[in-house]
């Protein structure tokens, strides 16, 4: 007998192995599993220009690293004695003008040879909703608490997702036109627009998302993160303090889901080795001076050195 619905799962045609590069971009469910690929020793990068809630916000980044862009003193602005721009998150603030230029860009060469370089990337779409600065009209990614009634807030239209997710794809591909994509929505709710305005955000991403996605073929592909969570998680106690967030228990399920469904299945007796590894290196000796520690030690290092033989891209501190 089953107490709950199960999300069916397709099997990927591109696996990703530990030869694999992955990129993950958008919200901050992205970071979720971009930080547990870190954790498995797998080669990942994550969001150069921190979280990016939307698709345009997303696109616009593409837009620069294809032609090239330069940022200079003219794309950052200071509050606070903070300099910003308004294309990046506030992980990339600093408290120099030519540091935050430079920062900038750093992270867009960074994201260009990632793009290049890598074989799989996923992308995370969080919201529809979009701020537009009114002295520029321009679409923001990050409003940096500057007061609201500077900015117009409104909802991106299925056209205008579905144009941008087309764009996405196309800016991708002219940078690696071999890289396999996975779209995900985020199953972060976004309360502050509102309990109702949220579920149309949700509704306007998967329909233009699944649009755009039909009659592709394996190189682009879904993973229903945001099913996942809605549906076979249907509970309060999945969802961290704030009650928005999913909590470390769903973060760890949906990961198995996609693992079993993404991974190829060479990788999982190493992902054995290397959570072996992290534990050991989490252990605290009741007696460091004990010769069973001694014991203990000299097998984690043997462990390590067995797999940055085969590895040499991981990295056990």
């Amino acid at each position: 007998m089953e107490f709950y619905t199960k999300i069916p799962l397709t099997d990927y045609q591109s696996k990703i192995n530990y030869d694999s590069k992955i990129i993950s971009l958008g919200s901050c469910f992205a970071v979720n599993m971009a930080q547990k690929f870190k954790e498995f020793q797998f080669q990942v990068t994550s969001n150069p220009f921190g979280i990016l809630f939307h698709p345009v916000a997303m696109e616009k980044i593409l837009q620069y690293v294809v032609s090239d862009y330069v940022f200079t003193e003219k794309d950052v602005f200071c509050i606070d004695g903070v300099w910003s721009c308004f294309d990046a998150h506030s992980d990339l603030n600093q408290l120099d003008q030519s540091d935050c230029v430079d920062h900038l860009n750093a992270a867009l060469q960074t994201l260009k040879f990632e793009i290049q370089q890598a074989s799989h990337l996923i992308t995370t779409l969080g919201t529809a909703w979009v701020y537009q600065f009114k002295e520029t009209g321009s679409l923001v990614s990050n409003c940096h608490k500057i007061p609201q009634g500077q900015f117009n807030k409104k909802m991106l239209s299925y056209d205008e997702v579905l144009k941008s997710l087309q764009n996405i794809s196309a800016l991708i591909l002219s940078l690696n036109p071999k890289i396999n994509m996975i779209y995900t929505i985020s199953p972060v709710r976004h309360i502050k627009d509102g309990f109702v305005e949220n579920q149309r955000s949700k509704a306007v991403l998967v329909a233009a998302l699944h649009q755009f996605l039909e009659g592709k073929t394996g190189q682009e592909c879904y993973f229903p993160a945001y099913e996942i969570m809605m549906d076979e998680l249907r509970d309060y106690r999945f969802y961290g303090s704030d009650m928005l967030h999913p909590s470390a228990v769903a973060i760890d399920y949906i990961w198995d889901k996609w693992a079993h469904t993404i991974f190829d299945p060479s990788v999982f007796a190493i992902m054995k080795k290397v959570d072996e590894v992290q534990k050991g290196l989490n252990h605290r000796a009741f007696n460091p001076a004990s010769e069973k520690h001694g014991i203990f030690l000299d097998k984690l290092v043997g462990k390590i050195d067995d797999l940055l033989d085969e590895f040499p891209f991981m990295s056990f501190r």
